[in-house]
């Protein structure tokens, strides 16, 4: 079949609720929220994109930022007639995809017309890819990251009977087949064309996003994933483990940066790659930011650790456009931060903290509770120490959960050798109720969720919000932060 005639439909089907909606696309953490958050899914939109500059004819069905009903989206899918479907998935909601695919098989299984391949991607299968298979009429797992090459790769085989990378599993003659381990290294980055806006409608996601102060917003990915890529909770050192980390050159990010504001009117950006690429690539993508004068037209935020930049390079990253810095913190107890080989020292964070503000930036901090090591005392000790980063102003936002072993993490494979898993039914691992065994009862971890964002709205915090207020955007940003703050605390109810 020729590239003009085969189609494909980058596809996220509707999963609704009485738990709110998924962050399920672009989050190395999945929850159900009553926030009204929506992601843009960054790699599936390059994979969409690449597979258009190839000659495919692509679809983008994106039921959940659409909030369309089941019937909706499949009448929508239906219409398109996709020869390919990919789904990106996630452990808690890797159950409904399998029932998704079998309902999809079922409507399909009568139409002679209609006999599309379906494809599972993400962090849940790239740990257990059989056990998908196993469990659903799904034709093929790809594993790792790249979802872009892999999906150009399996659309070629599909067409051309190109070979099939590292990476793959399918059946054969009813059996379980694969490729082998998926690689990275092969895979470059800087080949990929810039994305397709357009394409993957982006308006669906510029506005609904707690990073973005303001609108339109837009993410993207200077690297896959994260330079560090060694943190045992993260569910994306599945897909890009210690070794396979890769960056964009300074020229193809200072370019579709440049794009976004040209042609999409964006003015934030939230850079998603794991940790931003720092070094002599950061200062000089400032220095690029700067010296074209993007810097007073776009804000820029994005991921970063503790312990790797000095007063001069957040200095700098002000001048050059950069708002909104995410941190995570994860815990105020240096033997976890070891156990969960975060490569940081507790006291780092607020020596970055001081120079983040004294920069005129604004920190946001990650916090988990729920370490299976960790007393309601060593909870408390972290509580108490991000209650005073705020106190201290130090702080402008936060972001609290539950800790969560995934499958294919360090953590996972430590709990499922220490007897400390609670459960290994999938849907349960969606942060609303602790799945590790601890001293701390669910109640109480909840308990101290809640705590935690009730006490760091202080009159101080609120003084320390007004005063930064330098336009209208602010004002509509603190609106929508504060009704988001009380939906979010819905999310960690008792």
């Amino acid at each position: 079949m020729s590239a003009a005639k085969f189609s494909v439909s980058i596809s996220y089907p509707p999963l609704s609720g009485s738990k709110g909606k998924p962050f399920l696309s672009q989050n190395r953490q999945f929850q159900w929220s009553h926030n009204q958050n929506v992601f843009y899914p960054v790699v599936p939109a390059s994979a969409a994109t690449l597979l258009k500059s190839k000659g495919y004819q692509v679809y983008w069905h994106d039921g959940i930022a659409q909030n369309q009903t089941f019937s909706q989206w499949s009448k929508e899918l239906a219409a398109a007639k996709p020869d390919l479907i990919a789904i990106e998935t996630k452990t808690p909601v890797v159950k409904k995809h399998w029932q998704i695919i079998k309902a999809i098989k079922r409507i399909t299984q009568n139409d002679p017309h209609w006999q599309p391949k379906i494809a599972l991607m993400g962090d849940h299968v790239t740990a257990l890819p059989e056990e998908s298979l196993r469990l659903s009429p799904c034709d093929y797992i790809i594993t790792g990251g790249d979802y872009d090459f892999m999906l150009l790769n399996l659309t070629n085989h599909l067409t051309r009977n190109e070979k099939l990378q590292p990476g793959f599993w399918y059946r054969q003659n009813k059996q379980l087949k694969n490729t082998g381990k998926f690689s990275l290294i092969h895979h470059h980055l800087d080949s990929l064309p810039i994305i397709d806006r357009q394409l993957t409608k982006w308006h669906l996601y510029a506005y609904q996003n707690n990073n973005y102060r303001y609108l339109p917003g837009a993410y993207i990915m200077s690297g896959r994933d994260c330079w560090w890529g060694k943190c045992t909770f993260c569910s994306w050192t599945t897909l890009y483990p210690s070794g396979g980390y890769r960056h964009f050159s300074v020229d193809r990010v200072f370019e579709e940066i440049k794009s976004l504001y040209q042609n999409y009117h964006v003015k934030e950006i939230f850079d998603d790659s794991g940790t931003i690429p720092v070094g002599q690539w950061l200062e000089d993508l400032c220095q690029r930011l700067i010296a074209s004068g993007l810097n007073q037209k776009i804000r820029l935020s994005c991921n970063l650790r503790f312990g790797v930049l000095d007063q001069r390079q957040y200095s700098l990253m002000a001048k050059a456009g950069f708002r909104f810095l995410l941190y995570g913190y994860e815990s105020a107890n240096q033997s976890t931060l070891n156990r969960i080989n975060k490569n940081n020292l507790v006291e780092n964070a607020e020596k970055d903290l001081r120079m983040a503000k004294k920069a005129g930036l604004q920190p946001h901090v990650t916090i988990m509770i729920g370490y299976p090591w960790e007393t309601k005392t060593d909870a408390s000790v972290t509580l108490t120490a991000a209650k005073k980063l705020f106190r201290l102003g130090l702080v402008d936002s936060m972001q609290a959960t539950i800790v969560i072993p995934y499958p294919g993490t360090p953590l996972f494979d430590y709990c499922q050798k220490n007897n400390l898993l609670i459960t290994q039914n999938w849907s349960k691992y969606d942060m609303r109720q602790p799945v590790i065994k601890t001293s701390l009862t669910a109640s109480e971890q909840k308990k101290l969720i809640q705590d935690l964002f009730k006490g760091i709205i202080t009159p101080k915090f609120i003084f320390s919000q007004i005063v930064n207020i330098r336009s209208t955007q602010d004002i509509a940003h603190l609106f929508r932060y504060a009704f988001r703050f009380l939906k979010k605390l819905k999310d960690f109810r008792s």
